[in-house]
């Protein structure tokens, strides 16, 4: 048996190239199955908990007519941070990583996105902001999570609409999309669940950034929990990787979204533009309709919203989208 390497969608700015993924050990239990039900479907989930991952594995990039070299770090993770060649075009590339078991040589091929200078980058949350996953229900979060599959598992109404707009906002025809970034507390466990997830609804191609992975069933009951620095520092870093972009954040309310997003906006008062907060319960939250007033002293533009066609308007109404 051979390791198994799974790369992830990176980005580049003007100067660097950032791409990033796992090494894990040979294991015969069978990749997560889209198609699988019910305790097939759990099984299945299960399995992606209890990978285990190759330390200190040799791992190599070819970019630029060279092959970098590097290792991964004790989880199994890698990450390149090289300067980029500056013939490469704007838009999605492809990029080559491959890393070398015995005499067998194991290649994989994933894309990265060079976005334009000057337009709007979009960082949106997952769960429970366009993936249906009661997050404020955890034991109705775990059911769904293990026995409704990917075809199965809910998407909220309008928002592959809002989605696809904000991609071509202020974009003209057959012109380069706008730069999407899902950032979430879920775990690298779940990227490909994620990734055919937003294919299935036609959801912008995005760059993902997840959670440090687990690795044992006493973990995987705990997925998506936990403090959220992770996601405070991953918007941060984009917006100071990218500072000649616009934001729109996009997140809900069933967590810590909104106050994520106040303190990322204070200290970038030049480069959020827009908030979306979607409301998961009943009635919105007195905290979060302070904190969100709060931001409009910024000139930062809000909507708390319970269904997207009521954020598809606001997005009109201010110019965002046509």
């Amino acid at each position: 048996m051979r390791p198994i390497l799974k790369l992830y969608r990176g980005y580049a700015n003007e100067q660097e190239l950032i791409v990033m993924g796992h090494v894990f050990k040979p294991t015969k239990k069978k990749d997560y199955d889209f198609l699988s039900k019910n305790f097939k479907n759990a099984s299945s989930v299960i399995s992606m908990f209890r990978i285990k991952t190759m330390a200190n594995a040799d791992v190599y990039l070819t970019h630029n007519n060279t092959k970098i070299h590097t290792k991964t770090l004790i989880d199994g993770y890698f990450k390149f941070c090289i300067p980029l060649d500056q013939n490469i075009h704007y838009g999605w590339i492809d990029y080559e990583v491959s890393i070398i078991h015995e005499t067998h040589t194991i290649t994989s091929k994933e894309s990265f996105i060079r976005p334009f200078k000057g337009n709007l980058g979009i960082i949106s949350d997952i769960d429970d902001t366009f993936l249906v996953s009661y997050t404020i229900n955890p034991l109705k979060k775990l059911y769904h999570l293990l026995f409704r599959n990917v075809n199965t598992r809910k998407i909220f109404a309008d928002v592959a609409q809002h989605y696809q707009a904000l991609s071509t906002a202020g974009r003209k025809k057959n012109e380069e999309l706008n730069a999407f970034f899902y950032v979430s507390s879920s775990e690298w466990n779940l990227y490909r669940f994620l990734v055919k997830f937003t294919d299935i609804h036609k959801l912008p191609k995005a760059v993902l950034l997840l959670k440090d992975i687990k690795t044992s069933l006493t973990n995987f009951f705990w997925t998506g929990r936990g403090g959220h620095n992770h996601k405070f520092d991953k918007i941060k870093h984009v917006l100071e990787f990218y500072p000649n972009l616009k934001y729109v954040l996009i997140g809900d309310d069933s967590q810590h979204d909104p106050f994520l997003y106040e303190a990322i906006s204070k200290i970038f008062p030049l480069t959020v533009k827009v908030i979306y907060i979607r409301q998961t319960g009943k009635h919105k939250k007195t905290k979060v309709i302070k904190a969100l007033t709060n931001l409009e002293t910024l000139n930062i533009s809000v909507c708390y919203f319970k269904t997207s066609t009521e954020a598809i308007a606001h997005s009109k109404k201010i110019g965002l989208i046509d």
